[in-house]
């Protein structure tokens, strides 16, 4: 049993370990996750059970249908869970729709090719199943030059810059004039390059 103390006005949330004939799955849960089953069942025997489950304090989840099945499907007898006994019903009922729902506004970037170059482990078994599909990737302080061949063919083009000056001396050297800043919020998809702009301002300023 473990306890986390959080911020001021926030409770503490103790983590104790259930039997799984302590704990039951919601009946009317609205999501069908078999599917990632497997997956979490990967996840748990590579890294350990990392992410309690959330149950109320009659002991229905809340939060973590797919861990407490993929519990059973390791034979567990206990699994670490944490009593949300501060919420009401209504707020049990909307956290655990909100549980569900936020996650599907997450987006992969292009550093996801990068991350998974560098690992020898085999992530298909977390779900990364189209691992050939996804592209090479170079970080933007590694990209010393202008990397763009001709005849090779990109669906967008980032120019990152890295102080107010050089964006600046961009928005002017190309005549911009309704310029929005994205900040880290694209949702580009497709093949595409990422430059530094300061290389860019350094070739107009060289012509």
């Amino acid at each position: 049993m473990g306890v986390f103390v959080m911020g001021e006005g926030m409770a503490s949330m103790e983590v104790e370990w259930l039997g799984l004939d302590e704990i039951k799955p919601y009946a009317f849960n609205p999501r069908n996750n078999k599917e990632s089953i497997t997956y979490v069942v990967n996840s748990i025997k590579e890294f350990g059970f990392r992410n309690p489950i959330i149950v109320d304090r009659d002991g229905t989840i809340i939060a973590g249908h797919t861990r407490y099945e993929a519990a059973k499907h390791l034979h567990m007898d206990k699994v670490p869970c944490i009593r949300a006994e501060d919420l009401t019903e209504e707020q049990v009922k909307a956290f655990r729709l909100a549980d569900n729902k936020v996650g599907e506004y997450s987006l992969w970037t292009d550093m996801l090719g990068f991350e998974l170059k560098g690992l020898t482990m085999d992530m298909t078994k977390f779900g990364f199943n189209d691992l050939a599909e996804t592209p090479e990737v170079k970080p933007v302080q590694e990209l010393n030059e202008m990397e763009l061949k001709q005849f090779e063919h990109y669906d967008y083009i980032v120019f990152v810059f890295r102080n107010e000056g050089l964006w600046s001396e961009a928005v002017t050297r190309f005549g911009l004039e309704d310029v929005e800043i994205n900040e880290g919020k694209t949702r580009k998809t497709g093949l595409g390059r990422v430059l530094d702009g300061k290389v860019l301002i350094e070739k107009l300023n060289k012509k």
